[in-house]
C-alpha cells in the first residue's frame, strides 16, 4: 500500500462516517448538505486511488462526479426547496473543509503527475468540484432563506 492509497482509506473512512450519519438522520435540509459533501469526499477518493493505482480512468470517473454531483443537489434543491426546512448550522464549515480538502489532493495530484494534459484534466476536476460546490451550498442555504423559493 502506497501513501495514497493510505490516503484514500483514510478519507474514506473519515469522511464517509458522517455523510453516512447525516444522511440517514436528521431534517431534510440537513440531508441534503450531506449528499452534497459526500460527492466531494467520493470524487476525491477517486483522485487519491487514481495515483496510487497508476489508472488515469480514475480521474475521468472523478470528472463526470464533479460535474454531476453538485447538480444532483441543485436539483434536490428546488425540487424540495418547501420542505428543506432550516439550514444545518454547520454548512459553511463543511463547504469550506470540502473545498480545502479539494485544493489539498488536486494541488498533490497535479504535481505527481507532472505538466500535461492528465494534470489539466485533475485541476479541471478541481475546480469543477469546488465550484460546484460553493454553488451548491448557497443554494441550498438560499432555498431556506428565501422560505423555499431559492
Amino acid at each position: 500500500m502506497n501513501a495514497w492509497l493510505a490516503c484514500a482509506a483514510l478519507l474514506l473512512v473519515a469522511g464517509l462516517l458522517p455523510v453516512v450519519w447525516g444522511t440517514a438522520r436528521g431534517p431534510l435540509g440537513h440531508r441534503a448538505m450531506a449528499q452534497n459533501c459526500g460527492t466531494s469526499v467520493v470524487c476525491l477518493v477517486m483522485l487519491l486511488l487514481a495515483q496510487g493505482y497508476g489508472r488515469p480512468a480514475y480521474t475521468d470517473l472523478a470528472l463526470v462526479l464533479a460535474v454531476l454531483g453538485p447538480v444532483g443537489t441543485l436539483v434536490f434543491a428546488r425540487l424540495l426547496a418547501d420542505e428543506l426546512g432550516e439550514a444545518p448550522r454547520w454548512a459553511r464549515p463543511a463547504t469550506a473543509l470540502a473545498v480545502g480538502a479539494t485544493a489539498l489532493v488536486v494541488i498533490a495530484s497535479c504535481v505527481a503527475t507532472g505538466p500535461g494534459r492528465a494534470a489539466v484534466k485533475v485541476a479541471l476536476v478541481g475546480v469543477l468540484l469546488a465550484a460546484g460546490n460553493v454553488i451548491a451550498s448557497r443554494d441550498l442555504s438560499a432555498a431556506h432563506r428565501d422560505g423555499g423559493h431559492g
